[in-house]
Parts: C-alpha cells; sequence; structure tokens
C-alpha cells in the first residue's frame, strides 16, 4: 500500500491566507472585455452535474473505517485494529461497510499493529451520492464573478481529475468577459504539472485538482518547484486543501478538484483577487437572519442561504451540497473565530444570482 504524504502541520486562518494572496496585487488597466464570452447558465456539456456525485466518494483523502467500530477511541486510549485499514483519496469510492474518512494522523501506524486515535460520526470525511438536479444552470451561475469591466487575462491548468470544476471556472470566466486559456496537466505528477504552470502571458493562474495530501496529489509540489507556497491547507470548510502562492510575481491559487470543495475556494479567493485585478468591489447585501447558525471555531465555514420574508435562512453550514447551491440565493463565510450568528442577527451575505 501507498504511503500518503502527511497532512499540512497546520491550516493557516484563511483571512490570512487572503491577505498574503493579495499583497503586492495591483488592478491592471482598463480594456476591451475578451470576445469569446458565453452565457453564465450556458450549462451544456455539464450534464455530470445533474446527480454529483454518482455514488458516495471520499471528500478527503484518509483512512476510510467504519464509525461504529471506531467509539472510545482517542489518543489516550487508541484503539487497535484487526486489519490494515484502507486509504482513500478524495473523489474515489467508498468502499462497502465503511461510513467515515479520517485523517492520516487519526491512525497510529508504527507499531506492529495499526491503532486509530479518534473517533468519527457516520459521514465524517464522505460526500454522499449527489440528489438529481433539474436545473445545472444555477449551478453554473453560482460560479459567475460578476462584471469585471476589464480584460483581465487568466491561465486554468486541469490536473486529471478536475474536469467538471475546471469547465464551471471556464464557462464562467469567460461569460464575464475574461481571456481564459485552458491547459491539462499530461499527468498527476509534480514533473507533468510543473510544466503547465507559467505565467508569462496571466495575470492570475488557477490549477484546478491534485491539492490534497494522497500518493497522486502532486500540484503543490509542482508550486514549490516553480515559485513559492503561500500557504497550504486553509481553516476553512469546505476546501482545507487549497493553497495560494506565486510563480515569479503572479499569484496562483490551487483549488481542489472536486466541485463543492473548490466553489467554497473561488468565492473566498478567486473572487478577491479578481476583484482585486479588476479595481471593483462586490456588494454584500444585508438581511436578519430567521435560524441560527452554529459553527466551529477556528475554522471559516462557508453558509448556503434561502431567503424569506426577507430574512435569510440557512441552507447548509461547511457543507455545499449542489442540490442546495441550486436552491441557495447566497452565501457567507463565518470567519474562524466566530461560534456563528443568533436568530435576528444581521448578517452580510453574497448574491448568488439576480
Amino acid at each position: 500500500m501507498n504511503t500518503p504524504q502527511r497532512l499540512p502541520a497546520s491550516l493557516a486562518p484563511l483571512d490570512v491566507a487572503l491577505a498574503k494572496l493579495l499583497r503586492g496585487i495591483e488592478p491592471i488597466a482598463l480594456g476591451e472585455p475578451a470576445s469569446d464570452a458565453v452565457t453564465a447558465c450556458d450549462a451544456a456539456g455539464l450534464d455530470e452535474l445533474k446527480a454529483w456525485p454518482p455514488h458516495d466518494i471520499a471528500a478527503v483523502d484518509g483512512w476510510v473505517l467504519r464509525a461504529s467500530d471506531l467509539v472510545g477511541a482517542s489518543s489516550y486510549t487508541p484503539l487497535p485494529l484487526m486489519t490494515e485499514p484502507v486509504w482513500v483519496e478524495a473523489g474515489e469510492p467508498i468502499p462497502a461497510g465503511c461510513d467515515c474518512v479520517l485523517d492520516e494522523d487519526a491512525l497510529d501506524r508504527t507499531g506492529p499493529m495499526a491503532q486509530v486515535l479518534a473517533e468519527a460520526i457516520p459521514g465524517q470525511g464522505i460526500r454522499r451520492k449527489g440528489g438529481q438536479v433539474d436545473d445545472t444552470c444555477a449551478i453554473v451561475d453560482a460560479w459567475r464573478p460578476g462584471n469585471l469591466r476589464h480584460r483581465l487575462r487568466l491561465r486554468v491548468v486541469n490536473v486529471p481529475g478536475g474536469d467538471i470544476t475546471a469547465k464551471l471556472i471556464a464557462r464562467s470566466l469567460r461569460a464575464a468577459g475574461t481571456e481564459v486559456l485552458c491547459v491539462e496537466a499530461a499527468a498527476r505528477d509534480a514533473a507533468s504539472i510543473a510544466k503547465v504552470l507559467d505565467t508569462e502571458s496571466c495575470d492570475l493562474l488557477l490549477a484546478i485538482g491534485g491539492s490534497g495530501v494522497g500518493h497522486t496529489d502532486a500540484t503543490v509540489l509542482a508550486l514549490a518547484r516553480r515559485g513559492e507556497t503561500i500557504a497550504h491547507g486553509l481553516a476553512l470548510q469546505p476546501g482545507r486543501t487549497a493553497a495560494v502562492g506565486r510563480v515569479g510575481n503572479k499569484p496562483v491559487i490551487v483549488l481542489p478538484g472536486a466541485p463543492d470543495q473548490a466553489l467554497a475556494v473561488w468565492w473566498t479567493l478567486v473572487l478577491p483577487a479578481l476583484d482585486r485585478l479588476a479595481g471593483t468591489l462586490r456588494e454584500a447585501v444585508t438581511r436578519p437572519l430567521a435560524q441560527k447558525i452554529a459553527s466551529s471555531v477556528g475554522i471559516a465555514e462557508i453558509v448556503l442561504l434561502g431567503e424569506q420574508g426577507g430574512a435569510w435562512t440557512p441552507l447548509a453550514v461547511g457543507d455545499l451540497p449542489l442540490t442546495a447551491i441550486a436552491r441557495a440565493k447566497a452565501w457567507l463565510v463565518v470567519p474562524g473565530d466566530s461560534e456563528g450568528y443568533a436568530a435576528g442577527t444581521p448578517v452580510n451575505a453574497y448574491l448568488l444570482r439576480e
């Protein structure tokens, strides 16, 4: 069995990573929008979104196990495993009989028998089989960057496995009038990915996929070869395996390949970078909460919102099922230093569609 890479030693706070990413980015000169713009809700060729994922898959890299077998496990009372655990990469199917994925450091494999150091709950680290999405245009629209009013030049590198996300990003950028060059790495190894991390003729480089810690995840290693990794591993849910860096003096953002994970990074890192390049300011809409939002301290969490009676209604917290994205009217991020918001609290949210 392949030995997995370790998780980043620590997760960078989202606001810190964003500040480092934006440092040095200046608005570019105003230019004509790109001529190959497409309609934002053109979902042709994205039938995969109608029921994604097609089966239960790993949402993170880690050890796949059964939660009921891990009751009582902790670093003080390690639980020996009678059989060798299975390692899964994000996006891989969940084996029959398993219902959770643990981080790499939740297992101690230094002795003759692997020991579990933490409990889990059913569904932890797993993206359940997707429900049917009737309106895939609503998913495409969730990626719209707005009217940037500049002819930005972006390079989108698709690492094999991130195809759906790369399509969504390319469509949304072209719909906003940007000039987009899409390239694909020949393989998921660091050398192949490094070859296409070229920032010579772009204002911003986006790499899609291979951002995790599994043995086939090499995008961050490739970034380190070509330039500088500013942060890998963000205190952001979902999207914690994202990375930011630079090649030369150009910003680089590495997004997870899964659409839901990537969308969180798109909203919180990519859109602010595009706004800074275009010299625009994204406006939020303030409304009271119809229900409270509970969030984990230390992790910035994305919240999907519906609208009812002039108030925001939470639809999902720290999770972005495509069915919920299709229904959502807006999103917000709960900062890592907050436990959430009480019902009735006015909060700022960003509209997904008009």
